[in-house]
C-alpha cells in the first residue's frame, strides 16, 4: 500500500483524511493518480487536468524529500514509497504578491 499525504482542500473536497492509503497496479507518479481518482472520484481534476492529465499549475508532488512534480507520468515511484516507509506527498503551492 502507498502512502498518500493530501493538502487540506483536497481532504475537503475528497472527504478523506490527511493520509490515505492506495493499491496501485503502476508504480509510476501516472499509476499513483490514477488509483487516487478510482478511489476518490471526486479528486478527478483536482490534481491533473481532466483531458490532458497534466499536473495543475498550483499543485507539487515530492517524495523523499525530492520535488518530482516535472517529472512525467511514466516517472517510477521511489522504492520507500512503494514500501511505505515513505509518503508521497501532493501539496497545494502557495503564490502571492504585493499588496
Amino acid at each position: 500500500m502507498i502512502r498518500v499525504i493530501l493538502p487540506a482542500h483536497l481532504r475537503t473536497l475528497g472527504r478523506a483524511g490527511s493520509e490515505v492509503t492506495l493499491e496501485v497496479k503502476e508504480t509510476t507518479i501516472g499509476g499513483l493518480l490514477d488509483a487516487l481518482e478510482e478511489s476518490y472520484p471526486m479528486l478527478k481534476g483536482a490534481v491533473r487536468d481532466h483531458v490532458t492529465l497534466q499536473r495543475r499549475p498550483f499543485v507539487r508532488y515530492f517524495a523523499c524529500e525530492q520535488d518530482l512534480s516535472h517529472e512525467p507520468p511514466d516517472f517510477p515511484l521511489p522504492g520507500q514509497v512503494i514500501s511505505g516507509s515513505e509518503p508521497f506527498l501532493i501539496v497545494g503551492a502557495i503564490a502571492g504578491g504585493c499588496f
